[in-house]
């Protein structure tokens, strides 16, 4: 493990003169090296040292959702399919994902930070963003620190987690320095070594640049990095096509700016169907479990939603099939099953006219224009004749959080809506998605 800095060997050219703020080392950020895989081989010692990779079910029509260091070079990563990552090592060893499991080590990796330096931000299940303090922004200090976060993560949690670090002036160069040396890496960039230290690597290096956003900035000039730093703020803002190019441009020459809000749109969830579960009758059953999940996330956060959305991927298909439906503002579960029934022969319709017939790789619902439940008063309709449509509301929201209740004390699937007519649904657990780390109580849904 060393610790680097980004340098040229050559001259930087000139960059436009502009007065830019003083620009300490602000933050550090932290990169779990294959965070799942690395937990199975803690968890699994016969399978430490190995090529190893964390799959959704055990089937070779799945894909790998973690690989480990060894699996890695075989270039077998996150997206690769189980067959062809079989077929690049035949040592490869597969092991279930443990969604749960991969929760309470972050849980115990962030209190081991915190043992450290305060964590301001985490940003998902393996990373995690820390602000550091006037006394901790010297480049001694803010290694030292990295150091002991590394050492304290490997002593106190597991000796197979191994992280690697950026430090710079602000999250966007401290996240994308911890890319850059992996595993167990450890990458300064200080700003006088900005921004001709980023020269080097390619425009899709920096997050929120994908290929859509290189496209566009291709067809104005700026083929790299350095077109993009050579520039004048505003004109880089226009290639960009508003505001955030201008805003790139002075986070590339390591200035600190201010956080931009965000809020939370939609909540869902999808799955990966086993093999022989890609029939109607078990993607209905599945599709409404994950509707059940999604509205039980709902209620957990206040929200309520007007838009229910299905989606699913046939197989040997590569373009995701999706319907949508109105929703009254509602956060009932019972509302929005009674939704999901009504698309749900929309998808029926559309495997009959598949080339390969109804059989459904991947599977989702997801509550979308979803709002703050605000203040709520109890109804004044509770006490009419049940038959009553608004009493039936009432009545079943109540009921939808009864549920809630009772699936977080005894346990996921303690009680649910509607039979499942003898077969058994493919197992819909709580999975972790990107950017988005499952609270305990989804373990329970």
């Amino acid at each position: 493990m060393t610790d680097v800095a980004r340098t040229m060997t050559a001259a930087p050219p000139p960059v436009p003169e502009f007065a830019l703020p003083r620009r300490p080392l602000r933050w550090l950020f932290l990169d779990l090296n294959s965070y799942f895989a690395s937990v199975e081989q803690q968890l699994q010692p016969e399978l430490r040292g190995k090529p190893v990779i964390v799959a959704p079910v055990d089937a070779d029509t799945t894909v790998a959702i973690a690989a480990s260091v060894q699996a890695k070079r075989y270039g077998i990563g996150t997206g690769t399919p189980v067959w062809e990552a079989k077929r690049r090592c035949r040592e490869l060893i597969v092991t279930p994902a443990r969604h749960e499991r991969y929760v309470e080590f972050h849980e115990a990796i962030v209190a081991e930070i915190w043992r450290h330096i305060p964590v301001t931000r985490v940003c998902s299940i393996d990373e995690v963003a820390c602000r550091l303090l006037d006394n901790e922004n010297s480049r001694a200090a803010a290694v030292a620190i990295a150091h002991r976060i590394k050492q304290g993560i490997r002593a106190h949690v597991g000796d197979c987690l191994t992280s690697s670090v950026g430090i710079a002036p602000n999250r966007l160069l401290a996240k994308l320095a911890s890319d850059l040396q992996k595993p167990d890496g450890l990458v300064v960039f200080e700003a006088q070594d900005l921004p001709h230290a980023l020269f080097d690597l390619k425009l899709r290096d920096i997050a929120g640049i994908g290929a859509k956003m290189e496209r566009r900035l291709a067809r104005d000039g700026i083929l790299d990095i350095r077109q993009l730093c050579a520039r004048r703020p505003r004109d880089a803002g226009t290639a960009w096509g508003g505001t955030n190019g201008d805003r790139l441009w002075y986070l590339l020459h390591g200035v600190d700016l201010p956080e931009k809000p965000s809020a939370s749109r939609s909540i869902g969830h999808s799955h990966v169907l086993s093999p022989r579960k890609r029939g109607r009758e078990a993607v209905r059953l599945t599709a409404r479990r994950l509707a059940l999940k999604a509205a039980s996330r709902l209620r957990r956060k206040g929200y309520r939603a007007r838009l229910l959305v299905l989606h699913g991927r046939f197989e040997d298909d590569k373009s995701r099939w999706r319907t949508a439906i109105r929703l009254p503002a509602t956060q009932d579960s019972f509302a929005v099953l009674a939704a999901l029934d009504t698309v749900f022969p929309r998808l029926v319709d559309a495997g009959r006219n598949h080339p390969g017939g109804f059989c459904l790789r991947m599977v989702g619902v997801t509550l979308a224009e979803i709002e703050p439940q605000q203040g709520e008063q109890g109804s004044l309709f509770a006490e009419r004749d049940p038959d009553d449509p608004l009493a039936r509301e009432t009545r079943s929201l109540a009921l939808s959080r009864a549920m809630d209740r009772l699936n977080e004390r005894f346990g996921r699937n303690a009680v649910s809506v509607g039979p499942l007519h003898g077969g058994r649904v493919d197992a819909v657990g709580t999975k972790i998605a990107f950017g988005r780390i499952p609270e305990r109580h989804e373990f329970h849904e």
